[in-house]
């Protein structure tokens, strides 16, 4: 996981960059309906990722210590997990770029079918920094989802969507493969990509159960894998916008994940839930020299390894959510900095019969230099109020984001409109346009 940014950019820059962002986003992700039940998803052997991470100690070992951007290390990472991959029958890919005068490499890493217009995708960074191996920062990610991805092999699995891997260089540097990975995918094949999956430190010594509450259904996916096994999970919130999700995020691709903590301190309440010390980081090797495989806790590494099997069988399986009549309002509102009022963005919907579905989606886009001071609502016609979005996201700039929200009690037709507020003050943005489809 890279280290936090900066809280304040420039209100120029915010709004530059959001130029680049589509203002619409991929179809949603819906749970697999009968007709189309995931088939079981295996119990991924923790004894496997334990030995993809013994390679990557080895490898750092051999190497300086360190797997880093620009350092053998890394370019020896991604050939060990290139030839796993190769030899079980996935296309490979391997992207490079440059970042502080070094080649950089990303890894992608296709399952042959499913349906190249939905893409799911899954992605880990394997830099480390330059004090330590890296084991749980982030090997243990990267070995979770390759040893998924060599379980989809072993399966021969055939889902509805097409599976997609990525193993990201020098995101310690500030995310840098995955937003070029980002970055340079025409915008044709970033709306192929129904969703996208981060894990980013998932073994960690003193462990948190953590989930990220941005796409709603790829969250639920995760939070169903935990109540089915009686561990409760708390919203992820450390990492918000520290890690590869980030830019795709940005780009408005659903995405979601796990983490179980980093250097934050975990509570007494969070040790009675989960077990472990109380007043001790999650992780007291975090971006140090004794990230080494001494440093993972086998039960939390196990358990996050299923749940990632768990849910990229189960939304591999899931179709797409067909649109339905979509209504935009694309005029510019400004969002007075707090304590100015809330303001609205109305539209008219019309011509569509009955009530508005379970699934109602809404596609936001908010240029704001903060949007963890935000707090976006969704009012009906008739004035009720569904929250959106509510002060989440951290240091990241813009809110670029779709939302399902279960409007089935509402008339569709009638005036909607999205009401956004600053609630702290020194940020500054508008609403550039939002979209309803029922």
């Amino acid at each position: 996981m890279s280290l936090s940014v900066s809280r304040r950019l420039a209100a120029v820059t915010a709004i530059a960059v959001a130029g680049l962002f589509a203002s619409t986003a991929p179809a949603a992700l819906a749970a697999p309906t009968a007709a189309t039940a995931a088939p079981a998803p295996p119990d991924i052997p923790v004894a496997n990722v334990k030995a993809h991470l013994a390679q990557l100690q080895s490898i750092a070992t051999a190497n300086s210590g360190n797997r880093a951007h620009g350092r053998a290390g890394y370019k020896a990472s991604i050939d060990y997990v290139k030839a796993k991959l190769d030899a079980a029958g996935f296309t490979t890919t391997l992207q490079t770029f440059t970042s502080s005068g070094a080649t950089g490499y990303n890894l992608i890493a296709d399952w042959p079918g499913g349906d190249p217009n939905s893409v799911l995708m899954a992605g880990s960074h394997l830099d480390s920094v330059t004090a330590g191996p890296g084991i749980n920062d982030n090997g243990s990610g990267s070995a979770a989802i390759l040893e998924t991805a060599l379980a989809v092999s072993r399966a021969q699995l055939q889902p509805t969507k097409h599976l997609r891997f990525g193993w990201w260089g020098a995101e310690e540097l500030g995310m840098i493969g995955s937003k070029y990975y980002v970055n340079n995918l025409p915008a044709a094949e970033k709306s192929k990509i129904s969703g996208y999956l981060n894990f980013d430190m998932i073994g960690s010594p003193n462990p948190g159960y953590f989930v990220y509450d941005d796409d709603p259904t790829i969250e639920q996916t995760f939070k169903n894998y935990y109540a089915g096994v009686g561990i409760p999970t708390e919203i992820e919130t450390e990492g918000d916008g520290r890690s590869d999700h980030a830019p795709f995020k940005s780009a408005g691709i659903p995405v979601g994940g796990l983490f179980s903590g980093a250097d934050y301190t975990k509570t007494a309440a969070q040790a009675q839930k989960w077990g472990g010390t109380s007043g001790q980081a999650f992780d007291r090797c975090y971006h140090a020299s004794c990230d080494t495989s001494a440093n993972i806790d086998d039960t939390a590494l196990d358990r996050n390894s299923d749940a990632i099997a768990y849910a990229i069988w189960n939304l591999g399986a899931a179709t797409t959510v067909p649109p339905g009549p979509s209504f935009e309002n694309t005029a510019d509102v400004n969002v007075p900095d707090s304590p100015g009022a809330a303001v609205t963005s109305p539209i008219t919907v019309s011509g569509v019969t009955g009530n508005a579905p379970a699934t109602t989606k809404v596609d936001v886009n908010i240029v704001h230099t903060y949007r963890g001071d935000l707090v976006v609502d969704l009012v009906a016609p008739d004035g009720t109020v569904y929250n959106l979005h509510n002060r989440s996201g951290g240091s990241a700039d813009n809110l670029v984001q779709t939302y399902t929200v279960n409007a089935s009690s509402e008339v569709a037709n009638g005036v909607w409109k999205l009401q956004v507020k600053d609630g702290a003050a020194q940020d500054t943005g508008y609403i550039d346009s939002w979209k309803i489809t029922f």
